[in-house]
């Protein structure tokens, strides 16, 4: 009887040891985790502010325009041109 009591108390015992180890290696490896998420976090930021900056300073550039060329000149179309009548 006491070998039958003393297989299941010891079983329990050597799993509670095996949870509180695992426990204690998790709880270790906490900050480190904690540290790498931070980390990628700041970097997605950087890149996403990075290229919101780029199409910003695009969009404004665009937006007035190069002062290095002239603007176009409008071509006279065949239609538009005044027809004048003899005699008048």
């Amino acid at each position: 009887m006491g070998l039958f009591i003393g297989t299941g108390v010891g079983s329990a015992y050597a799993r509670a040891r095996r949870g509180w180890a695992d426990y204690q290696t998790v709880k270790k490896t906490v900050p480190g985790a904690r540290r790498t998420a931070w980390l990628l976090i700041k970097v997605a930021t950087t890149k996403i502010g990075v290229i919101a900056l780029l199409l910003v300073g695009a969009v404004a550039y665009a937006a007035v325009g190069s002062d290095g060329e002239p603007a176009p000149t409008p071509t006279p179309s065949p239609s538009a041109t005044p027809s004048t009548r003899a005699g008048r």
